[in-house]
């Protein structure tokens, strides 16, 4: 809230064990109208939570909405970068991307490391899509962008929603822009990744792709 940029912000929470939504509560009351709670019944998904609350942007008519994980893994001093290079420099996504100068990961393990760049060349390979961070969390997109996806045909619920929301942007024909950013892992909590997950998205690429061969990509028209 510290933003030079009067940002809003959404904490989708799916009835976590770590008390998340009540301190969100006590926040709102220092925050009205700029800080907002949605809580769903369980654990219903990665995927589904970031399309729950892109709709709940959409219905809020905000112009830019922003996708980013809340462990300050994601510096929020670059919102405004992302910001800047939809609403001033042309790009209808803009995604906060690692791997687009070098590799900029800090206390990460070599490990993942190298899984996550070279998971982003499989992709890129795979796909075409011209992308250096196919799996970045940290996005900016425009509402049109939005309005054009049909939200309840993405099908991919974990790391894997990542890709083909870019994916769909891409082949529905808007411009994507990569803007540098470090990233950081988190201090505290645990990774949500899994070999499911990983499975996921590793023949979801395939499967994706062979889809799109037969599928008619077209911008929804916004009035």
């Amino acid at each position: 809230m510290s933003q030079s940029y009067p940002f809003h912000i959404l904490v989708v929470d799916d009835n976590s064990d770590d008390g998340t939504a009540g301190i969100v509560k006590r926040l709102i009351l220092e925050f009205p109208g700029r800080l907002h709670l949605e809580q769903r019944a369980g654990k219903l998904g990665l995927g589904t939570a970031y399309i729950h609350g892109f709709k709940w942007a959409l219905q809020k008519e905000y112009e830019y909405i922003f996708e980013m994980d809340a462990d300050f893994s994601h510096n929020p001093a670059d919102l405004i970068r992302l910001r800047k290079a939809c609403a001033e420099d042309g790009a209808d996504l803009s995604i906060g991307s690692r791997y687009i100068k070098g590799v900029n990961v800090v206390n990460w393990p070599i490990g993942r490391v190298i899984m996550s760049y070279y998971a982003s060349a499989y992709v890129r390979l795979i796909t075409g899509m011209p992308i250096q961070d196919a799996t970045a969390g940290f996005k900016c997109y425009k509402k049109k962008v939005l309005q054009s996806i049909r939200l309840d045909k993405i099908k991919f619920m974990g790391y894997a929603f990542q890709i083909e929301m870019k994916f769909t942007t891409w082949k529905l024909g808007f411009t994507i822009v990569e803007v540098p950013i470090i990233f950081t892992d988190r201090q505290e909590g645990n990774s949500k990744m899994s070999t499911s997950i990983f499975r996921e998205a590793f023949f979801g690429v395939i499967q994706m792709k062979i889809k799109s061969w037969f599928t008619k990509y077209e911008k929804a028209k916004v009035k």
